[in-house]
């Protein structure tokens, strides 16, 4: 049997491609030199001005139910939105290209309607008086109808099938649903124009002020203050709640109303349990999480792939894209605020095995780092971050990219011996990091050279490999350190750890591991077909098309995980770096001791087997 008619859109396989539907206004928009008062297409610009600003208005909604570090203590349903919720409501807005050619077509209809006046008060009121007695009632009793068999069957369930509301799910919903509302939004706009009393001013106020409402009651955020209702009881009659509506969507037989519970009361369906959880998440409750990664933003491009920003976009595998750059300058105004006075946030956050984990970010891009300068604030963001988990309860923090410079605290080592007491355990996740890089090492390998050879990773790495009597290349011109970590080795392993001052020597080898940043001068003495393995952050580019290019090192979260629906930078989905694996591990195992400093080379196995046996993978 066939899909039911109208229960899906008719360009879903158009993809992005769909927005060419516009073209049409557009284009008659700009023959007819639309932004010309006197022109006659005045009115398309403004139309195609008034769907543009429904979309912020939703996507403004969206930043502000995304921002985690703002809204966490009220947050109704406190589950993560996931990949799969983000795949389904990607269109969300095709109710938007529905309307606009419904209002296109209501302008050619009726002429009368390209010449309204800029505002008249009088509309207001007639506006607002259908509302209340037209589109509230029939709305209601519409929607009633879409929750009942076949309409809720091949409709209305597909809404519903949404576990976590948000913004986007408003608009979340089958061309028959959007058609019903858009008439019905409609309704108190043709009343106050066919009074004669319709104006631009009342179809923006009206529109955007009933988008606005909508996208409110799916933000999953509690706006209203509970006393707000205990003081005006009435109020609660008049408008709804997120709250309100949520209830709505775990129990679908109550809390129908569009925006006035009062027809909820008037029709038997209002869930009498509504103002008492509205009370208690307006109050309030932070989560702890067990686990959190301090990351760092890499620069001010990638800073918009955050779910607070652009949500879809940060669903996806980081790149740069062209719709990114009219943006860029205001995320380098945000860069030099959060410099000058923000505090470590939280970004994002998912469940693993029902405990909560989250992703803090220290207010500082890529670049900080390497200011001489800026280390001592660095240091004290960090810091304070540690505290802060410290006293939340927070039982591992793991120490991303940069965050865990060796130059910069040691590893982490700098805030342990200076608070000897903490509870949380502070982890760099080295360990597992060497452990994946030694794990994509193809078995049968004699030769490898490596940059980056005397840190902290590169000394992990060159003494597990002597010890597999695998030759290393350690590209050092420091002697003395070289000769540190070669005498850690045992006596018949030493032979194999190499001290080379020139890249001519790697010219035979076709496995490089770089933990050092490499020119592409510098890659060129690698002989076609080698493979660059990196630790290096950022990342090297890829120069040689003869060769081959690994990612940094990472691993992909066991299948378990819940509420994942952000891309760790460039990683694909449901992949970390391997630094917050090695945290996750931590916790996981329930280590109690801290991992910072030198990396224990006896671990790296212990760690692997490890995160092999709870379900976390290689990619």
């Amino acid at each position: 049997m066939g899909a039911a008619f109208l229960s899906s859109w008719p360009w879903d396989n158009l993809g992005a491609y769909k927005y060419v539907l516009y073209a049409p206004l557009v284009g008659k928009a700009v023959v007819g030199r639309a932004w010309e008062r006197a022109s006659p297409d005045h009115w398309l610009l403004l139309l195609l001005v008034l769907f543009g600003l429904r979309a912020l208005t939703y996507q403004l909604w969206s930043s502000f139910s995304n921002m985690l570090f703002a809204t966490r203590r009220r947050r109704i349903v406190r589950d993560g939105v996931d990949f799969d919720q983000i795949d389904k409501e990607w269109d969300w807005d095709n109710f938007l290209i529905l309307q606009v050619h419904m209002a296109a077509a209501a302008f050619y209809a009726f002429p009368s309607l390209r010449h309204l006046p800029s505002w008249d008060a009088r509309g207001l009121a007639v506006a607002a008086l259908l509302h209340v007695v037209a589109t509230e009632p029939l709305f209601y009793v519409a929607h009633r109808a879409f929750h009942r068999g076949h309409l809720f069957s091949c409709y209305h369930s597909l809404h519903h099938s949404i576990k976590v509301p948000q913004p986007f799910t408003a608009g979340f919903a089958t061309p028959l649903e959007q058609l019903v509302l858009g008439v019905l939004m409609a309704v108190p706009l043709a009343a106050a124009c066919a009074a004669g009393f319709g104006s631009i001013g009342l179809a923006f106020a009206y529109v955007l002020g009933f988008d606005f409402l909508r996208a409110m009651g799916h933000c999953n955020v509690e706006v209203f203050p509970g006393r707000l209702f205990q003081a005006l009881p009435l109020l609660r009659y008049l408008i709804y709640t997120p709250t309100y509506h949520t209830i709505h969507h775990s129990n679908k037989e109550a809390n129908f109303c569009l925006f006035m519970p009062l027809f909820d009361l008037l029709g038997g369906t209002l869930d009498g349990q509504s103002w008492e959880l509205q009370r208690k998440a307006s109050a309030g409750v932070d989560e702890v999480p067990e686990f959190v990664f301090l990351a760092h933003v890499v620069d001010v491009m990638q800073s918009l792939h955050v779910p607070f920003v652009l949500r879809t976009f940060a669903s996806t595998p980081f790149s740069v894209q062209p719709f990114l750059l009219p943006m860029w300058p205001f995320a380098f105004v945000v860069m030099l605020m959060m410099w000058a006075w923000s505090k470590t946030f939280a970004i994002s956050g998912y469940r693993l095995r029902g405990r909560l984990h989250q992703m803090w970010a220290v207010p500082r891009y890529g670049f900080h780092y390497f200011l001489p300068f800026a280390k001592d604030g660095i240091n004290k963001q960090i810091e304070l971050a540690i505290l802060r988990a410290d006293k939340m309860g927070i039982k591992v923090l793991s120490l991303a990219a940069l965050n865990k410079n060796e130059a910069l605290n040691g590893g982490g080592t700098l805030f342990v011996n200076k608070h000897p007491g903490l509870r949380v355990r502070v982890v760099h996740g080295n360990t597992l990091t060497a452990a994946v890089i030694l794990n994509e090492i193809p078995e049968g390998t004699s030769e490898v050279f490596m940059t980056g050879a005397t840190s902290k990773l590169g000394r992990a790495i060159a003494l597990y490999l002597c010890r597999k009597k695998v030759r290393v290349m350690m590209m050092t011109l420091s002697t003395e350190r070289f000769q540190k970590i070669q005498r850690e080795a045992a006596p018949e392993h030493q032979q194999y750890l190499v001290q080379v001052t020139k890249f001519r020597s790697a010219m035979h080898c076709k496995t490089w591991i770089v933990g050092k940043w490499l020119s592409p001068r510098e890659q060129r003495w690698a002989p076609p077909g080698t493979h660059f393995h990196q630790f290096v952050v950022p990342p090297i580019l890829g120069f040689r098309r003869d060769c081959t290019y690994g990612n940094l090192a990472a691993m992909r979260l066991p299948k378990d995980v819940q509420g994942l629906g952000a891309c760790e930078y460039s990683l694909e989905r449901g992949v970390v770096h391997a630094c917050h694996a090695g945290g996750v591990v931590h916790f996981l195992e329930g280590y109690t001791h801290h991992e910072v400093g030198a990396i224990d080379v006896d671990r790296i196995d212990v760690v692997w087997d490890a995160a092999l046996r709870h379900g976390l993978r290689p990619v």
